[in-house]
Order: C-alpha cells, then structure tokens, then sequence
C-alpha cells in the first residue's frame, strides 16, 4: 500500500504521546479503506502495550517510548495491507474463550456464535435426562472444526460430554490441537472428509462447513479473500456442496432422536432445510442471529420406533 493510496504514513517521530500516535494511526487507516479504523487502532496499540482503557486515558498524554512506537507502526502498516487485525495479535475471541488463529483457519465469527449457543443448550438439555435413565455418556461430534472454537467450547461449557472434532486440513488440526491444550479441553482430534475417517455414533453432530459460492469469494473483502483458507469458504457451484454430502450421511453417525445442526449462509435457509428433509430428518428448524438472518438450520434423526414405523409403511 502506498503513500499516495492511504495519505501520510504515521512515521515514527520520538516523543509522540499514546494519545497522538493512536489518532495518527486511526487517520492512516481510514485513509486505507480500513473499516472501524479507531477500533482496530486501539486494538493494536492494546496488544503492543498491555494497556486497557482506563489506563489509556491516564496515561494518554505522555510519551510512546520508541520501540513500542516502531512495533505499533509496524503492525498499523500491515493492518493497512487489510491483514486480519486476528492476524496480526494471533487471537480471537469466541463463546468468552481466547482462541488462537492462523492463516490456516477460518477466524471464528460471532455469527457462528448462535451455532455454538444452540448445540450447548441442547446438550445441556438432554445430559441430565440421560443420567436420570443410567444412560451412557452424551457424544457430539464437531465436523470442518477449523480452529476448534465450536469443539473446544462445547467441551468447556459441557465438560461431561464426549467431543470429538473433525478436519480434512493438518494445519487447522494442528491449530486446533494447540487451543485444545491451551484451553484444557479433553477433545478427540481426527483428520477426515467429513465422515471418512469418523466411527461411532453421536447424540449430535454440528458443522459450520463451507458455504460460500465459488464465484462469489473474489467479492469478498481483502481481509477474507487474500488472508483465509479458500478451502474454509468455497461451498462450490451453489455453496451447499457440503450440505449436500453431510445431509446425506448424518443419519448413519446420528444415534435415533439425535440432531444435526449447520451454519448456514444468510441465504441458504430453505435450500437447507430442504435437504435436511429429502434425508428423512425431522423437526426441522431455521434459527436467525442478532441481525434476523438465516444462520443455523436444525433437524433430528427419527427414533428407532419412527423409522421402523416408516419402513412398515413403505
């Protein structure tokens, strides 16, 4: 990125206070196109000095140190390259958990929040029954886990259920193994397809998968575009390749009554859904996000009972 693109770059000019060097910044990142340039500004200078805000405005007025100075800059010019801000501090947060991130992993969304929020109620719902009946341990299975936030949290947020976590890409695995550890979260990592390589049954099963179309990615902003895994995004032709193929063969990894639950593009609901229904489950169910958009769809495979009913009628 030029100067001629962005203005004046915030050069390193000794006795510059917090206050001046932040504002500076904040300038140089709006003039780049950069989205919430003061949030993003004061983000950088919290990771490079530690500060939090009532700190700041103490402190505001005195004078930036060099080296801290010349890190922050740093990290300010590559942020106007449209490098991840997640990139750049290696962290974000998602279900009130610091998580980890890589250019190898899908940086965790708050929109895949509602995902996460839906699979723990569940689980929380059905663990005590199970107990009640002297049942065995509750399983969930977390497929594309990228990062491993939705996996990790489930684990966190319901310690007595068995999680296991799926992806076809090493380095995401890697990455997740690390959150895991950092985290402690007791979670089973497989390198999968999908189903491919994954036993068992589970009471739930849950995936932010792929979904964009593939020729929409290259609209997609820089920061996405250029910085994440394609492999991560790219739901091919229509986007719901991969809902297609999970859809398909859930209802063998699902134990009866058990349920399914996907991310879903903003768009995506009836499509979905539809698929969801032409495998057989039931109960289907479109959640929407803060913003009243399609996000999650849902369905459960029918009890034992229900399909042997249905393979008498047939």
């Amino acid at each position: 990125m030029s100067e001629k693109d962005c203005g004046k770059d915030p050069a390193v000019i000794p006795g510059r206070s917090f206050w001046e060097t932040q504002k500076a910044a904040a300038e140089f990142l709006s003039a780049c196109g950069i989205d919430d340039a003061e949030t993003d500004a004061w983000y950088l200078m919290e990771y490079v000095t530690g500060m939090n805000r009532t700190r700041f405005l103490l402190e505001r007025k005195e004078r930036m140190g060099p080296d801290a100075q010349e890190k922050y800059l740093a990290l300010i010019r590559r942020r106007a390259e449209h490098v991840p801000l997640q990139h750049l501090t290696g962290s974000q947060e998602f279900m009130g958990f610091t998580f980890r991130v890589s250019r190898h992993v899908l940086i965790p969304r708050q929109d895949t929040e509602i995902l996460a929020e839906e699979a723990v109620k569940y689980l929380r719902e059905q663990t005590p029954k199970q107990a009640e009946a002297g049942g065995r341990q509750k399983r969930a299975l977390d497929l594309c886990t990228g990062s491993g936030c939705i996996a990790v949290s489930l684990k966190k947020l319901c310690p007595d259920v068995s999680v296991t976590a799926s992806d076809l890409s090493e380095e995401a695995l890697e990455t997740a193994r690390g959150n895991g550890r950092m985290l402690g979260a007791d979670v089973t990592w497989v390198k999968s397809d999908l189903f491919q390589n994954i036993e068992g049954t589970y009471d739930l099963i849950v995936s932010n998968p792929p979904y964009i179309r593939t020729d929409v990615i290259e609209e997609l902003s820089e920061e996405v575009r250029l910085y994440e895994p394609r492999m991560a995004l790219d739901g091919h032709e229509d986007g719901l390749y991969f809902y297609r193929r999970i859809a398909k063969d859930a209802a063998a990894f699902l134990e009866p009554g058990g349920r399914l639950m996907l991310e879903i593009g903003y768009d995506q609901g009836k499509e979905a859904a539809g698929l969801l229904a032409q495998n057989g489950f039931e109960g289907i169910k479109v959640l929407r996000d803060l913003a009243g958009l399609d996000r999650v769809v849902t369905g459960r495979r029918p009890s034992a009972k229900r399909s042997g009913e249905r393979a008498a009628a047939d």
